[in-house]
């Protein structure tokens, strides 16, 4: 199944990684196995967590690194040889990487006398892209003057100013404040859509990904391990790495009692039977992971009639402004978290059931990244 959004489908890719792999050191690789493609105009980001490869494939792309194995192409041509600057490609990174001795227009002017553009030419396109921006008017301020959102704007624009093919972003916003890059992911998605920019984004904040792509590539140990648009990713994992990766779930063991009817009879450890939707094939007795996300828990004070229930005790309760997350022990050591509503009266220490359908429920085969989902996951 073609995984790519509507807009970008027909259109050849502009950037093709094929069979790529990088080893730094001869011996383990950091990236592995890596083909993936790159529509025009395409939002696509790399997701993972640290090591696990995403910014090495953005570095060779630039031009920093070499591929050990493998080619990339930009525009249908080889660029593997190629060095940075005969790229074509924009880059916008996480420190900004402005020069503070030069003002805001002279950072912005940067990359076009680099390429020997006209002086007078230089001008009007550094004007251009300060007003893409909203700068325009700091164009005689120096970057210590302007505020980190500030700042980022005008790396974004030197990115941009020379009019490149691709636009590659290292976690350009990591460094802001939760409001300031809140609302700088939804500028820059805005100006993406309104330029019809190519950008490859690298990140390792899942929610920057969900609010930002077209299609996201989740990265784990050098590989890609799901490439897909941001729901088919939260609503349908492909494995348990990504399903505690992808926003928040709820990861319970236990092993397989019986399969049936597309249905998986799964007995948890926490000490309850519960049914789930199988990814992948399952074995009788084999040891699974069974995910269910927070907001697809229903709490009642009484057994519902739900394909699963089973009776817990609220430990805690946390109050996060628009709605409240409740941590149950569910039995074994187990925790099970819910999100109720901000007005929602349940005391610490009641007793409740928790219910939720089989088609909420995912269950996959362990292994060692589900493993490390299970050794990970626990509630913020």
């Amino acid at each position: 199944m073609d995984l790519t959004p509507a807009h970008i489908r027909n259109t050849e890719p502009l950037v093709k990684f094929i069979d790529v792999e990088k080893s730094y050191d001869g011996r383990t690789l950091a990236v592995r196995d890596l083909t993936l493609e790159v529509g025009r105009s395409e939002f696509l980001t790399l997701l993972g967590p640290s090591g696990s490869g995403k910014t090495t494939t953005l570095n060779m792309l630039a031009g920093f690194e070499r591929p050990t194995r493998g080619e990339i192409l930009l525009g249908g041509r080889p660029v593997d040889r190629l060095p940075p600057y005969e790229r074509n490609i924009g880059m916008v990174f996480q420190n900004y990487a402005l020069f503070p001795h030069m003002t805001v227009g002279e950072n912005v002017a940067f990359p076009l006398g680099v390429r020997r553009i006209r002086r007078a030419e230089i001008a009007e396109r550094v004007r251009r892209a300060l007003a893409m921006v909203r700068l325009e008017a700091f164009a005689d301020r120096r970057p210590a003057q302007l505020s980190g959102g500030q700042q980022q704007r005008i790396a974004l624009a030197r990115a941009l100013v020379f009019e490149p093919s691709l636009v590659l972003m290292d976690e350009p916003l990591g460094a802001l404040d939760k409001k300031l890059r809140e609302q700088m992911q939804i500028e820059l998605k805005l100006l993406h859509e309104r330029l019809g920019l190519t950008v490859l984004y690298v990140t390792h904040d899942q929610s920057e990904a969900l609010t930002m792509s077209d299609r996201i590539a989740v990265f784990h140990d050098g590989r890609v391990v799901q490439l897909g648009t941001p729901d088919l990713l939260y609503s349908s994992p492909a494995d348990a790495f990504v399903a505690g990766f992808i926003g928040e779930n709820n990861l319970l063991a236990g092993t397989v009692d019986a399969i049936a009817d597309g249905c998986a009879r799964v007995a948890l450890d926490a000490g309850f039977p519960v049914t789930a939707t199988p990814v992948g094939e399952l074995q009788h007795r084999a040891r699974v992971v069974v995910a269910i996300r927070p907001e697809s828990v229903r709490l009642s004070a009484y057994s519902a009639g739900d394909d699963n229930t089973g009776r817990v005790q609220v430990t805690s309760r946390i109050y996060l402004g628009d709605h409240q997350r409740l941590l149950t022990d569910a039995g074994n050591g187990h925790t099970i978290t819910v999100k109720v509503p901000a007005n929602a009266d349940v005391a610490a220490g009641a007793q409740v059931f928790l219910s939720w359908t089989t088609a909420d429920c995912r269950a996959f085969a362990v292994s060692a990244a589900a493993a490390q989902a299970l050794q990970q996951a626990s509630p913020e």
